[in-house]
């Protein structure tokens, strides 16, 4: 036979998909996404948060636990185990949970929940090298762990947050070690040093030279546009405070995200540390994975609501996080990367505390899943979170709705999620076969 009559194949489909979504990229920055992407299955996964939303958007099975206005909230957007980690700010507490919040989206609070179930399947079987039948327990724990958080703030319950002081199981040696190990004396040792003119962002290595006429576009938008974005203490900053010392790009950052116009500017900071100088992380937000598969209906009350990217990132941020970036805010830079369009860029402090949680010197089912058990938790947490942020005068709406299209029904959602979550990551292993072998990267 001749050529196929569609491209409606899953191979053809997803190398579409691929290089549509990079086709920004210069062919250099594409070419280290894709080696990148070749990795293994779950880095395929972290890089290609597009093929899940395109996959899952219309999945009729979101009706049977949900898919209800009741049970919507903000998504983390990109749930997934390695986007969990230790993260502390302006108060130098190491905390643990979810810091990443570019992809965040309102929708039904299963899309997060099922990334993550995939993410434990693609992990336990990489990191842990679990059987099918511990990943299934495991799975069970996920689920199980995230509707208990729901139904304790139903019972007024307060949640505790996971620092080094509460951190249990294999988090409590993690959390132990990050505070002993990281400061933000570490992190400016690391990415900084100090020249005949102060101190300065380290070169060469993450860090490049901006051209000159980026360096004082970036410059005038930190002192001017993202200073009115700001809330807070910070809103009422000296202008010695935002005394900009030096600007970079960051290089190499990511993995979806890899090829993303992205910059450090450090700044003079106050006098509340003995080194006091703060890094400010300014990343290109093109939009949530999940937001291009809304109808144009959607899109147009989406625009109403956030007329840009940064101030998505920012609201999600607000209403998600536990503990908010008071650096939070945005900015506009024209011409940033080869196209002369108008980019909108994200602001926030660099964490000096910002270390990946590592799955792989785990011991065994157990310990992963006393881990797992606090993923559940933590996203459970953050979905009651926004979903308060979108209903303040009806904060437990959300937590009524969920625990009713659930109850006496908790086996059924565990097998639901367990069977999906398994599935899935077996399409993602054949999907990584087929892109590293028709890109020649195998």
């Amino acid at each position: 036979m001749s050529l196929p009559l569609t491209r409606h194949n899953r191979p053809q489909q997803l190398l579409d998909a691929i290089d549509a979504a990079n086709a920004g990229l210069d062919a250099d920055d594409r070419a280290a996404k894709y080696h990148k992407l070749a990795e293994s299955p779950y880095g395929f996964f972290r890089g290609t948060n597009h093929l899940y939303w395109a996959d899952v958007w219309h999945d009729w099975r979101f009706a049977l636990f949900g898919g209800l206005p009741e049970t919507q909230t903000w998504l983390q957007g990109d749930a997934h185990a390695y986007n969990f980690g230790a993260y502390g700010h302006h108060d130098d507490r190491v905390r643990y949970g979810m810091d990443d919040f570019d992809d965040a989206l309102i929708g039904d609070y299963q899309y997060d929940l099922w990334r993550l179930a995939i993410s434990v399947v693609l992990d336990a079987q990489e990191s842990v090298g679990l059987s099918h039948k511990g990943i299934r327990r495991a799975l069970k724990h996920l689920v199980q762990s995230y509707h208990a958080e729901v139904g304790a703030h139903l019972r007024g319950e307060v949640p505790e947050s996971v620092s080094v002081e509460t951190a249990k199981g294999p988090l409590k040696p993690f959390m132990d070690k990050v505070e002993r190990k990281e400061s933000r004396a570490r992190m400016l040792a690391k990415w900084t040093e100090m020249t005949e003119h102060g101190r300065r962002l380290k070169r060469p290595g993450k860090l490049a030279n901006l051209p000159a006429h980026l360096d004082s576009q970036l410059r005038k938008a930190i002192n001017e546009a993202y200073r009115q974005t700001l809330t807070g203490e910070r809103e009422e900053a000296k202008d010695a405070h935002f005394r900009i010392k030096d600007t970079a790009r960051r290089l190499a950052a990511g993995t979806g995200s890899l090829g993303l116009d992205r910059f450090y500017v450090l700044i003079e900071g106050g006098k509340d540390h003995e080194h006091d100088d703060v890094i400010l992380d300014v990343k290109h937000q093109p939009g949530p994975a999940g937001a291009a598969l809304m109808n144009g209906q959607e899109k147009r009350a989406w625009h109403m609501t956030f007329p840009h990217e940064g101030a998505r990132h920012a609201a999600a941020f607000r209403a998600i996080a536990e503990h908010p970036d008071i650096y939070l805010g945005w900015l506009h830079l024209k011409g940033a990367g080869k196209a002369q369009d108008d980019k909108v860029f994200s602001v926030r402090e660099r964490s000096p505390y910002k270390t990946d949680f590592p799955s792989h010197k785990v011991a065994g089912g157990k310990q992963y899943r006393q881990v797992v058990k606090q993923w559940g938790r933590i996203l459970a947490r953050e979905h009651l979170r926004g979903a308060r942020a979108l209903h303040p005068d009806d904060p437990s709406r959300f937590a009524r709705a969920v625990a009713k299209r659930v109850d006496g029904r908790m086996d059924h959602a565990i097998e639901l999620v367990t069977t999906l979550a398994v599935s899935y990551a077996e399409c993602v292993a054949q999907d990584y076969r087929t892109f590293v072998e028709a890109r020649g990267l195998a």
